[in-house]
């Protein structure tokens, strides 16, 4: 998803703590340190950082500026490497015949399980040695003035992701953005007992 495109879909925080101005002044220095590492010549399984806005592979931030006006803008890049569980169920079933073989020779019956278990992690890190990772780019745009933060993914497993990243790296706290909490930053304080007693309205199309 991309905030360039004519329509997408979006995750909302709100930034809780006072962000120090320096953060703003130095914000390519912050990115830079924690920006995206790339897995390609390893056997990681998934690689995540940030990355310029504008190009997805300049991780230097050399490009173009985060700084736009009063917002900064950014992406949060994650790197997967994915095996089919029938490829890891296929080479595991060859390493165990492999090793069963050798275990014969020996004068064994049996492969114990914690052999077992080795063979598995074996096989996977070997396919995983194999195989690219497929990147994924979620877009950031950070309303730097109104503390409000939007970030191009409803998926629940990358939201966690960029919430527990994006606090470590600027050290500062975000909330998501949910319709109750919305409505209560709009109506203002003392609404929630009007806010819990909505009930849903079942609109008929003839």
């Amino acid at each position: 998803m991309s905030f360039l495109k004519s329509s997408t879909s979006f995750t909302r925080f709100r930034v809780l703590d006072d962000v120090k101005p320096e953060i703003y002044d130095s914000i390519e220095d912050v990115l830079r340190k924690y920006a995206m590492i790339d897995i390609d010549d390893t056997a990681d399984e998934r690689g995540y950082g940030w990355t310029n806005f504008d190009d997805m592979l300049d991780l230097d931030f050399a490009t173009s500026s985060p700084r736009k006006s009063e917002f900064i803008v950014f992406a949060f890049r994650v790197d997967t490497r994915r095996v089919a569980p029938a490829i890891i169920k296929k080479h595991v079933t060859i390493a165990l015949r492999q090793d069963e073989a050798k275990m014969a020779e020996l004068g064994k019956k049996y492969i114990s399980k914690d052999r077992k278990k080795e063979i598995i992690e074996q096989v996977k890190l070997r396919l995983r040695a194999r195989t690219l990772p497929i990147p994924a780019v979620f877009e950031v745009i950070w309303d730097y003035s109104h503390k409000t933060i939007y970030f191009a993914s409803v998926q629940r497993k990358v939201i966690d992701m960029f919430t527990e990243y994006f606090v470590r790296s600027f050290d500062v706290h975000i909330e998501q953005v949910l319709p109750y909490s919305l409505a209560q930053n709009i109506l203002g304080s003392g609404c929630e007992d009007k806010l819990d007693e909505l009930e849903p309205t079942t609109f008929n199309i003839d």
